[in-house]
């Protein structure tokens, strides 16, 4: 076993950094928190993404926590999924407590309670800034994707996509793109057959039947205007914190194709917005994604390839992305392999399963000679973690047991007045409160369709009235 000198200079030497660092707790070796031996992880490569997992109940919250305050604190934008809704209290002090001050003077590290600049989201109904995005946004192949179609059914979502540009048929929402798509297989097929090939009814059938599903997750609710401007997540406040954009998903968690559509599209239009940056000194854009693994459930092969490509290149926009689980396995593994900063809270070895699972999720760690790590997984306590990051180098860091710092804003969720006071202030929920249905593809179609069915009628009237006169 490795003398207490030689993990001290370990530590030390792996988490002294030259640029900025957000501060997460202090290392721990045999049983002893070690003040000298901070550790800290660097703004400058936090743009390569990262994890945090562990089993319920473990601290995974408050860690995510504590690191979206270190970036909101160095003027570094930050958006939360809240999938369990208890990470608005971000918006308040924290609460003293003894508790508290026995883990801070362990640390050797001033508690100072403060609140951080936040602003409410939400997919569905629930108070916030609404946030939506149109299906001309997405383009076909993204749509394609999102709906899990083969490439038969893809070209005919291009061809819906191409005629709706030629025609200026704006496609805002879902009903926009289903009334294109019945035009072109019913009152319009002559004129789609001779422009740009025959669309097959069965086709058309099964992208129907794939728009209803998504649909019932709520997914017309997010199709329309007014679109969310994906920079309006850089602001700071006037003392130079940046935003904690706070999503509330507590209504989602049964609606997967929801979620992951909905991340999906964000990725894609961030990656879009944003200009190329390089190696920033600290990222732009930090997002965390609680309960990641319904981005994965139930997300096609074509969906899975997209996600990874977009992870993989959107660093390059100074844009960094944490995943937060329950256990590593549940991220895909070629996006595991992406990222830089590893938080392993404690797992429970309550089966063979769960034992197998541990020794797969040790072996994805950097080899230590100061831990067990296969026994140390299933040991930590709650607000205890093993750490690794990427250094200013791109190398990872040493593996530690680290006693982590608590939170300094609130580790509860506002009250419903508190909630309401926040809503009531920022200029974002006015911006993207009124939900606008102007005149599109629905509307224009069904104005080209009447006058036609109008003409039917009143030729089989004349025709009646004719064989009536005849008799």
């Amino acid at each position: 076993m490795a003398s207490k000198e030689v993990f001290l200079e370990t530590v030390q030497k792996g988490y002294t950094f030259k640029g900025g660092t957000i501060p997460l707790g202090a290392a721990v070796f045999n049983g002893e928190v070690l003040k000298e031996a901070l550790v800290n992880i660097p703004l400058s490569t936090l743009n390569r993404h990262g994890l945090i997992a562990g089993a319920t109940g473990t601290g995974k919250t408050k860690t995510l926590q504590s690191i979206a305050e270190g970036l909101a604190s160095n003027g570094v934008s930050v958006m939360m999924m809240d999938v369990k809704g208890d990470l608005s209290g971000m918006a308040m002090p924290g609460n003293p407590h003894p508790k508290i001050d026995e883990r801070q003077e362990k640390l050797g590290i001033t508690w100072k309670p403060q609140a951080f600049p936040c602003e409410l989201m939400s997919l569905s109904n629930e108070k916030g800034v609404r946030l939506r995005a149109t299906v001309s946004e997405f383009g076909p192949v993204l749509f394609s994707k999102i709906l899990g179609l083969n490439d038969t059914q893809s070209g005919v979502v291009s061809l819906v996509f191409k005629y709706s540009d030629d025609r200026s048929l704006p496609l805002l929402d879902l009903k926009d793109f289903k009334k294109v798509l019945q035009y072109c297989t019913n009152e319009g097929k002559e004129e789609i057959k001779k422009e740009y090939g025959a669309i097959s009814t069965a086709s058309a059938s099964t992208i129907l039947r794939k728009i209803i599903e998504v649909e019932e997750q709520g997914a017309d609710l997010f199709f329309g205007e007014t679109s969310f401007d994906v920079n309006d997540l850089l602001r700071l406040d006037d003392n130079g914190k940046g935003y904690v954009h706070i999503v509330r998903l507590v209504d989602i968690q049964d609606k997967p194709k929801l979620f992951s559509t909905f991340m999906l599209c964000l990725l894609a239009e961030i990656y879009q917005s944003f200009p190329e940056e390089g190696d920033l000194e600290q990222p732009k854009l930090v997002l965390f994604i609680d309960e990641a693994h319904l981005i994965f459930k139930e997300a096609s092969d074509a969906l899975m390839d997209q996600l990874e490509s977009i992870i993989k290149l959107i660093r390059s926009k100074g844009v960094g992305i944490i995943f937060c689980t329950q256990s590593p396995v549940d991220v895909p593994a070629a996006i595991l392999g992406q990222l830089g900063l590893k938080v392993q809270h404690a797992l429970r070895a309550f089966t063979a399963a769960d034992r197998k699972a541990i020794k797969l999720v040790a072996e994805n760690y950097p080899i230590t000679e100061f831990y067990d790590v296969d026994s140390l997984i299933t040991e930590l306590g709650i607000g205890e973690a093993m750490i690794t990051c990427l250094s200013e180098k791109g190398t990872p860091s040493p593996l530690v047991h680290t006693y982590l710092s608590a939170p300094q804003s609130r580790m509860d969720i506002l009250t419903p007045s508190e909630q309401e006071d926040l809503l009531g202030q920022p200029a974002m929920v006015k911006k993207y409160k009124q939900v606008v249905d102007r005149e599109s593809a629905y509307e224009m179609l069904q104005q080209k369709i009447s006058p036609s069915e109008e003409e039917d009628d009143s030729k089989k009237k004349a025709s009646s009235s004719k064989k009536r006169k005849s008799r």
